[in-house]
């Protein structure tokens, strides 16, 4: 990398989030993490400073617009720019249609795909200020394919696909030299199997994830090499699953 970035990262308490924030940082970027829970937050910066690294926090909740605004200009206070945002939050209610769970579609659409659009919102003018940028939003496995259970959070990955898709084309058009990459995980080993609603659901999942699930690490390391790329190269999409994974 040819100078530090200033890297903004939501959903950085734990898991892919927390990963990232912390190779990033041991690369030389300063690093602004947001979450909901502070105190994760606190450590994990502290542990960053201790080993010579530069990180601030900021808490967030990613469903709210107003919060990404100032999640944005804690970063220009701190930092005075941003080069790259990472739309990280998210997480995975699974349930049959029929279960009726409208709490949880709402939640996981104002999570999922609401929080990557307020994330663009909060950055987009002031990337293109600076003719220059990369956003990064995290879609799954799920942007692709779907299955029983499945049919709410596939709506909001597909989404996030989509919007991906077309901000690279607009920004492309618009000649702002601005980056776009989605990354599609499979089974990495975060908290993500327990934001389902139900303990049949959580120990389900966590017993598949824990048969199979790679470490958040590796999916820190594909969003690395994206950013790490020279400026006029974008990797638009990059999916990373455990070799094990058949779906």
């Amino acid at each position: 990398m040819n100078r530090s970035k200033v890297v903004v990262i939501t959903g950085a308490s734990s898991g892919i989030g927390e990963a990232t924030a912390r190779l990033l940082a041991k690369q030389g970027n300063k690093i602004v993490l947001a979450a909901r829970r502070e105190e994760k937050l606190e450590k994990i910066v502290s542990e960053i400073i201790a080993a010579g690294g530069d990180a601030v926090y900021c808490i967030t909740d990613v469903a709210k617009v107003g919060d990404q605004e100032a999640l944005a200009q804690r970063a220009m206070d701190v930092y005075g720019r941003i080069d790259v945002w990472i739309n990280n939050a998210g997480l995975m209610p699974l349930s049959l249609m029929a279960e009726d769970r409208v709490a949880d579609w709402d939640r996981c659409v104002d999570v999922n795909l609401k929080g990557v659009l307020y994330g663009i919102h909060a950055c987009l003018g002031m990337m293109r200020k600076q003719k220059s940028g990369h956003i990064i939003n995290m879609g799954s496995l799920s942007s692709h394919q779907t299955g029983m259970a499945c049919g709410i959070y596939a709506a909001t990955k597909f989404g996030v696909r989509a919007i991906s898709e077309t901000l690279r084309e607009e920004e492309a058009a618009a000649k702002s030299e601005i980056r776009v990459t989605m990354l599609a995980p499979g089974m990495i080993a975060t908290e993500l199997p327990q934001s389902l609603t139900t303990q049949e659901g959580r120990d389900g999942m966590q017993a598949a994830y824990d048969a199979l699930a790679i470490p958040a690490e590796s999916v820190a390391e594909s969003i690395a090499f994206a950013i790490n790329m020279p400026e006029n190269t974008s990797i638009n999409e990059i999916i990373v699953r455990p070799t094990a994974q058949q779906l």
